[in-house]
């Protein structure tokens, strides 16, 4: 089984790079997996620090994101994601009984 951490510029990227790499495929009016495509997980932002709010939940520091929109996906099959595979030191998420160690 392979897990893929990734990171794009933005969700329509991703969705984009998918569709292109075949992870994605249109069965009617909606995207599915392809054969081989176990899990496809939407990280997105991720936050670094947490904003803060006052008792009516207004803003008064905003919250502190890493770069890119994340996924993360597992597969039968080898993909090449090129630039957009990254290496995770404090994951966000893991796959049960696939943890990185």
């Amino acid at each position: 089984m392979n897990i893929y951490k990734l990171k794009y510029t933005d969700k329509e990227t991703a969705l984009a790079d998918f569709t292109n790499k075949g992870i994605y495929v249109q069965v009617d009016s909606e995207l599915v997996y392809a054969d081989g495509i176990q899990a496809v997980v939407k990280i997105g932002l991720i936050v670094l620090t947490e904003g803060t709010y006052d008792e009516n939940f207004n803003e008064i520091t905003a919250p502190i994101y890493a770069d890119g929109y994340h996924y993360d996906v597992m597969a039968i099959q080898d993909i090449d994601f090129g630039t957009n595979e990254i290496i995770v030191n404090n994951p966000k998420h893991n796959f049960a009984g696939y943890e990185e160690v």
